[in-house]
């Protein structure tokens, strides 16, 4: 069993002053959590912006301090070791306590742990600063692999390449490191509760949707001594994602724009160990624009060089086109609020103060300013949404499929070429955000994440790894996009996402020994690319009441005889009520009255049925009686030719329609095969299969309708 750490965040409202049991409500409480969230900040920028300098950071990196010994783990501790806090100190009478503090070195230290991984780039980069930045050679992306910690993705590379591009545009020269290339790192007003002691905050839980939070928080913005701090007991309700067997730890707390206190609540439970290799069933899943994740099963067969995955070519998708149409509308009403609200800014900065308009024009300002917030967090608020109803989904479907693994494409292998619409479109589904949802539940239900290279998955064709031809979809003809995969050498056609994700879950099945973990992040991926074919299977048959009957007649000289178990049939079959017309059926074919015939027994038949002696067919019950019942002589269908008629070759092509408005209307086929419901309409040109028909003002009306495009899938 392992170890699965999660965060909850939960909202605090109001709370009680211990002692006094004065209540506090959610603006008071609000506005001193407040107080001890700025002066965490400002303490916390400070001692980050004294030690924001190339010596300190080296220092930071080879994790030792003066005397040669190993830094701690906890980053209050290593500060204090390494006596960085001691060039800051809180303004002039304020009283800031020692477990404050300890809160604040913890958030500096992290801080600046963070900007190793950034340093350790753009280090790499700068001391294989190719002749052409823009395009690097195999020997230079060779040398600047080996400088490169592990786990970093080309788009890294990219980034801090342009970044540093940008700096020798405007300096001339390439900048001594990470401090010179970019300023101190901003902090939040965040305070660090889990680098205190009981002297400053205890947690408690009191129930299954309560937890107790005692805090100490100052009374006002600036406290002189220890009497203007003062313990704050908070009850939090939790979310119903905390189950009653989880460990709660102490959390932090933050003022959020929208007026209240988040309180981001740690917790842990034990979850089942998974494995990185070893796996027979995967499930693949393919990222997209409306269909977020279309996926889809892998079944790893056969051993040693004749392993091979086959799927059952069943298409797994979540439609999120709804959700995309919402948050694309909401995406452009923020960037319209935000070109007003500058708009105006530009107007009121332009007149200046003594106008009589500039307060005017701030005060519109100020109003869009709100308004822009507001829209930002509606958005929020979906792609959150959005994120973790696809990863119950993708989650879900693997617990029902049976599947150990889940493979990820992973796009930070990939870098947008020039298709701004759409790469607007994809930056707004929070990708990162949906594959940690999906590495939290698949964990919690003892399923494996592997995320393997995106480059080429949707270039190649899974059955023959043939080059794909990619066209619109053929149900939305009129809509932009290649959303239709073809393969011209085994003329496989399908859904392009569907084809990415078999192709998705055989690179994971098959490369699974190459599976790599990350132990900071416990993330696994795979790097190495091994192509395969996916064939196609039939699924198993649905157990019927026939193989059951056939496997009970199989198994039945093996069984022991004894007294029937089963309890067998208990009423009689009910009857079908007769009529004149199936008694005149039933004596024009030569039958003689009997018991009336069940509705389950196959009787009516759709097609001629050609009796072994006399040769005659005899025609299903119908609603004309007076239609001969049998004929004699041989048969058209029966392996005699069909007598010639006119409309045939019409029929056959496809220029004859056939109506279903009256069954009143005799055509030769009625008198053949005894169903007189159809006949032929009007001759009309053909219709071509693919883009709408052309103007013809002469055919009827009924074929002047408005064209749709037939859906034509093959999967």
């Amino acid at each position: 069993m392992a170890r699965l750490m999660a965060t909850a965040t939960c909202t605090a409202f109001r709370g009680v002053l211990e002692g006094s049991g004065e209540r506090v409500g959610q603006r008071v409480l609000l506005e001193r959590v407040g107080f001890l969230a700025e002066l965490s900040r400002t303490l916390t920028g400070a001692l980050v912006a004294s030690r924001w300098d190339e010596a300190c950071l080296d220092v930071l990196a080879a994790g030792v301090d003066e005397r040669g010994e190993s830094l701690p783990s906890k980053g209050w501790m290593a500060m204090r070791r390494l006596n960085w806090p001691q060039t800051v100190t809180p303004p002039a009478g304020v009283y800031v306590p020692d477990r404050v503090r300890r809160g604040v070195e913890e958030y500096a230290a992290r801080t600046l742990r963070l900007a190793l991984h950034r340093r350790s780039i753009v280090t790499a980069v700068l001391a294989t600063w190719p002749a052409d930045p823009s395009r690097r050679t195999e020997g230079e992306w060779a040398a600047l692999r080996k400088l490169l910690p592990v786990g970093v993705s080309g788009a890294e590379i990219r980034n801090r390449t342009r970044q540093i591009r940008a700096y020798v545009a405007g300096h001339g020269q390439l900048p001594g490191g990470l401090c010179v290339l970019e300023g101190p790192p901003q902090v939040a007003p965040l305070v660090l509760l889990a680098a205190m002691d009981r002297q400053q905050v205890t947690l408690q839980r009191v129930d299954e949707v309560t937890a107790r939070l005692r805090v100490k928080l100052p009374l006002r913005a600036a406290p002189a001594s220890g009497r203007d701090w003062a313990w704050h007991v908070i009850d939090i309700r939790l979310p119903a994602t905390v189950t009653p067997d989880a460990v709660l730890h102490t959390p932090a707390l933050r003022p959020t724009p929208a007026g209240r206190i988040a309180v981001d609540l740690p917790h842990s439970r034990l979850a089942p160990a998974t494995k990185a290799t070893g796996h027979r069933v995967g499930l693949g899943f393919d990222w997209g624009v409306n269909t977020l994740l279309t996926g889809t099963l892998g079944r790893l067969t056969g051993r040693g060089p004749a392993r091979r995955v086959v799927t059952d070519g069943r298409p797994l998708v979540f439609d999120a086109t709804t959700v995309s149409a919402a948050l694309h509308r909401l995406r452009g009403h923020r960037e319209h609020l935000a070109a007003k609200r500058d708009h105006y800014r530009a107007l009121a900065d332009g007149l200046g103060s003594p106008h009589l308009a500039w307060g005017e024009h701030l005060d519109r300002a100020r109003v869009l300013e709100i308004e822009h917030g507001r829209v930002c967090a509606r958005i929020r608020h979906l792609n959150n949404a959005l994120a973790w109803a696809a990863a119950r989904w993708a989650v879900n479907q693997a617990a029902a499929l049976g599947a150990s693994i889940i493979y990820l494409e992973d796009l930070t292998t990939l870098e947008a070429r020039g298709h701004r619409r759409g790469n607007a479109r994809l930056s707004g589904q929070v990708r990162g955000t949906v594959a940690q949802a999906i590495r939290h539940l698949a964990a919690r239900a003892g399923i494996a994440v592997v995320t393997v290279p995106a480059r080429g998955t949707s270039k190649l064709c899974p059955g023959c790894l043939g080059k794909l031809t990619h066209h619109p979809a053929p149900d939305r003809l009129s809509e932009r996009g290649w959303k239709w995969a073809h393969c011209t050498g085994c003329g496989l056609s399908t859904d392009r996402d569907h084809a990415a994700a078999r192709r998705i879950v055989s690179r994971g099945l098959l490369a699974q020994t190459h599976t790599t973990t990350d132990r900071t992040t416990n993330t696994r991926t795979i790097r190495t690319t091994i192509e395969g074919t996916v064939p196609l299977v039939r699924r198993p048959k649905k157990t019927t009441r026939r193989l059951r009957r056939q496997r009970r007649a199989e198994q039945a000289p093996s069984r022991p005889r004894g007294p029937k178990t089963n309890p067998g049939k208990q009423h009689p079959t009910p009857s079908r009520p007769t009529g004149p017309r199936d008694r005149g059926t039933r004596r024009a074919a030569g039958q003689a009255p009997g018991p009336k015939t069940s509705r389950r027994m196959p009787d009516v038949r759709t097609v001629p049925a050609t009796t072994p002696t006399t040769g005659a067919v005899q025609r299903p019950a119908g609603h004309d009686t007076q239609t001969p019942a049998a004929v004699s002589g041989p048969v058209p269908g029966h392996g005699v030719p069909t007598p010639h008629r006119p409309e045939d070759h019409l029929l056959r092509s496809g220029r004859v329609r056939l109506s279903h408005r009256t069954c009143r209307r005799r055509t030769r086929a009625a008198e053949r095969t005894g169903f007189h419901h159809l006949h032929a309409t009007e001759v009309h040109p053909l219709t071509p299969r693919f883009g709408p028909p052309d103007s013809d003002r002469t055919r009827p009306r009924r074929a002047r309708k408005a064209w749709k495009p037939q859906a034509h899938t093959e999967f």
